[in-house]
C-alpha cells in the first residue's frame, strides 16, 4: 500500500526525502517484528519508549518511521503529535476501513460491559444478523473465540479483527471500549454507530491506569465524541459528566420517568436451571421481557441492550427472544444438569466479585447456596483470606479446591483460605482436586440448591507448576455426568 494512502487521515508535514508513492509492506510497532519496507511507529509505553528503537528498525529495513519527535535514523521520519492515534488511523487504512462495512457498537462503563455486549449480540443474532464481539472474553466470530491481550486490544488488532469479521459476513460488531482503550486511542480511526454508557464508579485509579476519577471520567466521555448516537443510563448520577462535550445524538434509558426508554415492575424469576429477571419496557417501546441472567442490576444491562437495538431498528420479538436465551460465558452461566438444582459457572476470583455474585444469588432464596472456589497461586495471600471470609459468611456451604495454583502447593493455598473461613461460622469441605470437587457438588446437590463454581469462568485451563492443562468446567461437568450414566 502507498504511504500516501496510509497517512491520508493524518495532518503532517511531508518529508522531502519520502516519495508519496513509496510502497509499504507492513505496519509494525514492535521493533522485533520489523520487515523490509514496513512502516514503523514509535509508541511510548509505560516501561519502554519505542523511539529508542527507531534507528534499529531503520537498519532492519523499515522504509518509514512515524515518531512524536525527530529521531536520528537513516529512514525518512514523519512526525505526528501522538503515535498511538496515528497507529489507529494507519491501521484502519491498512485494513481497508472495515468499520465502514458494518455497524459498530461501543460500550463503556465501569460495570456491565461484557454482559451488555453479549445481550446486544444475542438480540442481533436472534434477528438474523451475524454479529462479532470484542471484549473481556476475547474476539468472537460465530462459534470461534480467540483470546486477546486486553479487553480492548491495540488499535492494529482491533482493525485486523474488524476485517476478519467483515470477511466472515458480520453485519455488526459489539466492542467493549474500556477507559484505558479509549485513553490509548485503541478505538480511534473510525466512528462508532452507537455508543452505550452503562454506569460509573471508582475503578482503575492509580499506577499506569488513571491519575484520578476526573481523568477516568474524561476518558470514558471520549466515546461520545466518536459516535453517531449515544445511549445513556440517566439513572447514573455521573451521566451528565460522561456526555460533557458530546458531538452525538443522545438517547436515554433507565427506571427514571425522564428516560425515553424505561423499565418498570422488575422482579426476579426462578426455576431449576433458570435464574433471571423480568420487567416491563415503557416509553418509546411497550412490552415485557424475561432475561436469562440473574440479578436486578441486569435489568439495567438488558434495558441498555434494548435501547441500542431499538436505534438499530431491531424488532421487539427479536429483543425478547435474544434476552430470554442470552448466555455470557463464565458470567453466572447456567449449565444444564439433571435434578432440581441450579448449577452456575462464574469468573468471580476475588472477594469483591465473590460477594457480589453470592449476594445476587441469595436474593433467589435457594434451599442452600453452595460456593465452590479456590485461589490463584503466586498472588497476595490477603485475597485468599478475604475470599474465605466472604464465602464463609454468605454461602451455606463452601467447597474449597484448586484454581490456578501456579508454582504454589494447592494445600498451602487452601490453608490460607481456611484462615479466612475461620473468622466465620460457615461450613466447608476441602477437596484439593477441582474435578473431584465438582463431582462432589453434582452428587450432593439437593432440590432447590444453587451451586456456583467460582473462579474459572471463561477460562479453559488450569495452570500448575508453569504448565497450562486443559480444564473447561463445561467439559468436565459433561464428562462426570457421562461417567455417572455409564
Amino acid at each position: 500500500m502507498r504511504i500516501e494512502t496510509l497517512l491520508q487521515g493524518l495532518t503532517i508535514e511531508w518529508p522531502e526525502s519520502l516519495p508519496k508513492d513509496t510502497e509499504i509492506t507492513g505496519v509494525v510497532y514492535d521493533s522485533r517484528k520489523v520487515v523490509p519496507g514496513c512502516l514503523f511507529l514509535c509508541l511510548k509505553g509505560a516501561q519502554v519508549d519505542g523511539h529508542r528503537f527507531a534507528a534499529q528498525a531503520a537498519e532492519a529495513g523499515a522504509a518509514v518511521i512515524l515518531a512524536e519527535h525527530p529521531v536520528d535514523c537513516p529512514a525518512p521520519v514523519v512526525v505526528v503529535p501522538d503515535t498511538r492515534y496515528a497507529l489507529a488511523v494507519v491501521s484502519a487504512a491498512w485494513f481497508g476501513h472495515p468499520a465502514k462495512e458494518m455497524k459498530v457498537i461501543g460500550i463503556t462503563g465501569t460495570k456491565g460491559k461484557t454482559t451488555s455486549s453479549f445481550m446486544i449480540r444475542s438480540i442481533l443474532e436472534a434477528a438474523g444478523h451475524k454479529t462479532g464481539l470484542i471484549g473481556t472474553i476475547g474476539s468472537v466470530i460465530g462459534d470461534q473465540v480467540t483470546a486477546t491481550a486486553n479487553t480492548t486490544p491495540e488499535s492494529f488488532e482491533v482493525q485486523r479483527i474488524f476485517r476478519e469479521m467483515v470477511d466472515a459476513g458480520c453485519e455488526y460488531c459489539v466492542i467493549e471500549a474500556s477507559s484505558i482503550g479509549l485513553k490509548a486511542h485503541r478505538v480511534s480511526g473510525f466512528t462508532f454507530d452507537i455508543g452505550l454508557f452503562t454506569n460509573f464508579s471508582p475503578d482503575h485509579i492509580g499506577g499506569d491506569e488513571h491519575a484520578d476519577m476526573e481523568e477516568y471520567r474524561q476518558c470514558k466521555s471520549m466515546l461520545f465524541r466518536q459516535c453517531r448516537t449515544g445511549v445513556i443510563n440517566i439513572d447514573d448520577p455521573s451521566w451528565q459528566g460522561i456526555v460533557e462535550g458530546h458531538t452525538c445524538q443522545l438517547k436515554t434509558y433507565g427506571f427514571s420517568q425522564e428516560a425515553q426508554l424505561r423499565a418498570e415492575n422488575d422482579h426476579l424469576i426462578s426455576r431449576p436451571g433458570y435464574l433471571g429477571v423480568e420487567f416491563d419496557v415503557r416509553g418509546e417501546l411497550e412490552f415485557s421481557v424475561d432475561v436469562d441472567i440473574p440479578g436486578k442490576f441486569n435489568a439495567y444491562n438488558a434495558l441498555g441492550a434494548i435501547a441500542v437495538c431499538h436505534q438499530l431498528g431491531i424488532p421487539v420479538e427479536a429483543m425478547k427472544r435474544g434476552l430470554d436465551t442470552v448466555k455470557v460465558k463464565g458470567r453466572v452461566e447456567p449449565v444444564p444438569v439433571p435434578g432440581d438444582f441450579t448449577l452456575l459457572i462464574d469468573y468471580a476470583h476475588n472477594a469483591v466479585s465473590m460477594e457480589s455474585i453470592l449476594e445476587t444469588l441469595r436474593e433467589y432464596h435457594p434451599a442452600r447456596l453452595i460456593c465452590l472456589f479456590g485461589a490463584g497461586g503466586n498472588r497476595p495471600k490477603i485475597r485468599r483470606y478475604e475470599m474465605g471470609e466472604v464465602s464463609g459468611r454468605m454461602a451455606d456451604l463452601s467447597v474449597i479446591t484448586a484454581d490456578n495454583s501456579r508454582f504454589e502447593d494447592v494445600l498451602d493455598i487452601l490453608a490460607d483460605i481456611k484462615t479466612g473461613l475461620a473468622k466465620t461460622d460457615g461450613k466447608f469441605i476441602e477437596i484439593p482436586d477441582r474435578r473431584e470437587a465438582i463431582r462432589w457438588c453434582l452428587e450432593n446437590a439437593r432440590s432447590g440448591d444453587i451451586v456456583v463454581l467460582a473462579g474459572k469462568g471463561h477460562e479453559d485451563y488450569q495452570e500448575i507448576k508453569g504448565v497450562k492443562y486443559p480444564f473447561d468446567e463445561r467439559v468436565v461437568i459433561q464428562e462426570i455426568l457421562n461417567e455417572k450414566n455409564a
